[in-house]
């Protein structure tokens, strides 16, 4: 599959699958897309606690560096694990610009590098209050149960992988979170709700990112 790397509306880069027409982020800003939906949604209402966060889709490592970054300014200690089937190759994550964009300086540059370069099935500390694992595997090859504070959903949209979005998923997302904890999508079709209302997630819409006008939350009753 042919995959190309794009600048998008805020500056930082992304994956583009043309055979698709898909992005690993949106255009219209992949950091401020993440931001938005993982950050300001998602890792700010566990209000500085020790959180264990799952993201559904590694992808390009933004969303994980991105929260690294919010952790090294509050001090937060994060236990991230990260899921993806097809890891995205060396030479195209150092063509991604998110150390810069975020002015993480040459330590950000590092880190983002020991992060794709980390071993996969192994927990790496990146510092002291932020550790890696990712996990090569299908998201329906994952059976955690009640481990999780917080779940980034951060899969190829609807239309691409449909089978991504299903109650089969969904229901193996609300077992991993623990009582009380959250789930953060950029997606909000009906079906998608649909899906998350019926394996037990109280749903509500909130505002999307640039491009978007709506998002998903999801919390475990």
């Amino acid at each position: 599959m042919r995959r190309e790397i794009i600048t998008t509306g805020d500056g930082s880069v992304t994956i583009h699958l043309p055979d698709k027409n898909e992005n690993y982020h949106s255009k219209f800003g992949a950091i401020t897309e993440a931001r938005h939906v993982f950050i300001n949604n998602g890792l700010a209402l566990t209000k500085g606690r020790p959180v264990a966060i799952l993201e559904i889709g590694f992808g390009t490592g933004l969303n994980a560096f991105i929260t690294y970054a919010e952790a090294l300014k509050s001090g937060q200690v994060i236990n991230y694990t990260g899921v993806e089937a097809y890891p995205v190759a060396e030479e195209e994550a150092k063509q991604m610009n998110y150390a810069s964009e975020l002015e993480t300086g040459e330590e950000g540059k590092t880190v983002f590098e020991a992060m794709h370069a980390a071993p996969w099935g192994e927990a790496v500390s990146i510092n002291d209050k932020f550790t890696l694992t990712k996990q090569q595997k299908f998201f329906h090859e994952i059976n955690d149960a009640e481990i999780y504070d917080l779940i980034y959903f951060d899969a190829f949209g609807y239309p691409v992988q449909p089978e991504l979005w299903s109650e089969e998923i969904f229901s193996k997302m609300y077992k991993a979170l623990k009582p009380g904890g959250i789930l953060v999508t950029y997606a909000c079709r009906s079906v998608i709700k649909n899906n998350m209302k019926a394996v037990g997630f109280i749903t509500e819409k909130l505002p999307g990112p640039p491009g978007k006008r709506e998002m998903l939350r999801g919390v475990k009753s």
